[in-house]
């Protein structure tokens, strides 16, 4: 029997555009490392996602998804993007530009849409997980589905 997990505003997107997903939860909700997020949850950790913000040269921001035990290139990405550097934003920029909190912060439901790309292993699965929005929550579902809610392109992206 499925526990009664509670909505998110990411969930409730995907059900109005009655986008398949799974929702897991982790319950020790204090900072985890996206690794201990893969393994509370019991998951490989290759196929789940963090949700990183940045700003490029152009003063434009983008969003990059990548496997949570690696790391976001900023060359790689800079290119992907056609910026000439790309720099994370600053933890306190978070909330305000995307409505999230650090640790929290999802692709699908920002307060407006950034470019979004993610690393190119996410082809390789049938789904990947990331973050439903708040701490302690995470949507899984196929690339394919993730396309009917979000624009994003593939690229490498790590180190």
């Amino acid at each position: 029997m499925k526990k009664n997990i509670e909505k998110t505003n990411v969930m409730r997107l995907l059900d109005q555009k009655k986008i398949a997903y799974e929702s897991h939860c982790y319950a020790d909700t204090d900072a985890l490392s996206g690794t201990e997020v893969a393994e509370a949850l019991g998951q490989n950790p290759a196929q789940v996602f963090k949700t990183l913000v940045t700003v490029g040269s152009s003063k434009q921001y983008f969003v990059f998804l990548v496997p949570v035990a690696e790391e976001l290139d900023l060359k790689k990405a800079a290119k992907a993007v056609g910026e000439k550097s790309i720099a994370m934003i600053k933890s306190k920029e978070l909330l305000p530009l995307t409505g999230y909190v650090h640790g929290g912060c999802s692709p699908i439901g920002m307060k407006k849409q950034f470019r979004t790309t993610i690393h190119a292993s996410a082809a390789s699965f049938a789904t990947i997980i990331f973050s439903a929005g708040k701490i302690g929550y995470q949507v899984e579902l196929s690339p394919e589905a993730l396309r009917k809610a979000i624009r994003y392109e593939l690229a490498d992206l790590i180190v």
